[in-house]
């Protein structure tokens, strides 16, 4: 057995993708790194049974493997983890919002606009505090609780305007005007100096957010999100809770294990739609609506694999519980062999 892993030379071989080769060596099959920056590519994936390739939130990382996945997949027939499917709505909540509506998937009420003259109209006819979201980020990263129409017109001015990147959304997490003045002036001193300019000393997201309008329905009173990670027939769950004085829990790092302490009918749910939907993975983020129940907020088919690990066990499809701290890893390679006998080492 053979496995390839892809990397991307700017990062290096992060620990995520060194889990994969440990395990596979441990179970004595053959573990190759691979990058689809070299010339000799499609080479180097001759002879391999499957393929790893973490994809991640920046430009860098995504406009490669969304190049390269239906070639992989179609073409050469290779076996990949993540699949085409379960990423085609990866760090793109426009996508997911249509995605849920047309399959049925209860989900926090949303709307997307694309003609500015709608959005504008909008404006008129709704509730706030409203949640205005770019479709990229992570981590509660471009969400804003916005209070009042005059605010959200000028969000609709931004987003039918100039646009904005991801990381650069002022009044969002993450923002930094320290951040966002050195970028400014390492391109006017590159300009000034007549150099070029070395794309890692800018932000790693070359596509604008623009041309779109995304809200959903603020729901109060929720003091955590529960996220459910599917992996196969398999379901991790803990809770998130909301930073001090903020309504996001995503990326806020205040994580509850106790098993005990899951809604039951987020994990039905969650394994439920990833079998209807043939995701081989997927984090999902619940939260309750006005009428206390489950809804999904969005989902990711990346996530912390450290986070999976600390939980204490995982959920069948008929709510069992098997108890055990499992990398992710060790389960996505389980069933991209399909090797039932597969072991997990006992340090990672």
């Amino acid at each position: 057995m053979k496995v390839a892993i892809h990397y991307e030379p700017l990062n290096g071989i992060s620990m995520r993708l060194k889990r994969y080769e440990k395990i596979l060596k441990y179970n004595n099959f053959t573990a190759v790194f691979v990058s689809s920056s070299s010339q000799n590519f499609i080479n180097q994936l001759e002879g391999i049974d499957a393929l790893i390739w973490y994809v991640g939130l920046a430009d860098v990382s995504k406009q490669p493997y969304f190049n390269w996945i239906n070639v992989l997949e179609n073409d050469l027939g290779i076996n990949c983890f993540p699949s085409s499917n379960a990423t085609w709505s990866f760090d793109n909540k426009l996508r997911q919002i249509h995605q849920m509506t047309a399959s049925g998937i209860p989900f926090v009420k949303s709307r997307v606009l694309y003609q500015k003259e709608e959005a504008i109209k909008l404006t008129n006819l709704i509730n706030y505090p409203i949640i205005f979201k770019l479709s990229a980020g992570a981590g509660s990263f471009n969400v804003i609780k916005v209070n009042n129409k005059k605010t959200l017109i000028n969000y609709v001015n931004l987003m039918f305007g100039k646009g904005v990147l991801p990381n650069k959304l002022q009044h969002s997490l993450g923002y930094s005007f320290r951040k966002e003045f050195l970028s400014k002036l390492v391109k006017l001193r590159a300009k000034f100096l007549g150099r070029q300019i070395d794309y890692r000393d800018l932000i790693p997201d070359w596509n604008k957010q623009s041309n779109y309008l995304l809200i959903q329905e603020f729901l109060p009173n929720n003091e955590f999100d529960t996220r459910v990670t599917t992996i196969g027939n398999r379901a991790f769950a803990f809770r998130r809770f909301n930073r001090k004085g903020d309504f996001r829990s995503s990326g806020s790092g205040i994580i509850d294990y106790n098993a005990k302490a899951i809604d039951l009918d987020c994990v039905k749910l969650a394994l439920e739609i990833s079998k209807k939907m043939n995701f081989e993975s997927m984090a999902y983020d619940f939260l309750y609506n006005k009428e206390g129940n489950p809804v999904i907020c969005e989902y990711s088919y990346g996530y912390n694999d450290e986070a999976i690990y600390n939980c204490s066990g995982y959920w069948t499809e008929d709510l069992k519980f098997v108890m055990g701290n499992f990398w992710p890893q060790f389960l996505q390679l389980k069933d991209l062999l399909k090797l039932e006998d597969l072991k997990q080492p006992e340090s990672l």
